[in-house]
């Protein structure tokens, strides 16, 4: 496997790690969009949010939300975002679960990747029912 991230947490790639556990692990981002810019992986190798399990899942975000925590008060952002991207046409580079923390500033420019669109009549109301029907 030539996964980065695999290869962070085998120690073969250096890092800024700023967490580390059995199954997480923090680092600061190499690109990062505003300083503190964070990313948190599970040590496991899990392609997407959909792959990863519920347990697992749940140590990742409340960590996330732990580093989140101490980005805010390390940087004294006025503000933060937390995304994950999932398959490369939603932005994933590197196939492995990870959050993004990015600190955010006022007028700091940084912009979501991403537009808004509009639904057709009663198109809203069938994706929703479609939805509801697949839980």
């Amino acid at each position: 496997m030539d996964c980065i991230f695999c290869k962070i947490i085998k120690g073969e790639i250096p890092s800024n790690k700023i967490y580390e556990d059995e199954d997480v692990l923090a680092f600061l981002d190499i690109n990062p969009c505003n300083k503190g810019h964070t990313l948190v992986i599970t040590k496991e190798h899990y392609e997407t949010f959909n792959d990863i399990p519920k347990d697992k899942l749940e140590k990742l975000t409340s960590t996330t939300q732990d580093i989140a925590k101490a980005i805010v008060e390390t940087t004294s952002c006025h503000g933060f975002n937390i995304a994950m991207n999932n398959k490369k046409a939603a932005g994933q580079l590197v196939p492995h679960v990870h959050f993004h923390i990015i600190p955010r500033f006022d007028n700091d420019n940084v912009v979501p990747p991403w537009k808004h669109g509009k639904y057709e009549e009663r198109e809203a109301e069938e994706y929703c029912k479609s939805i509801k029907k697949r839980l």
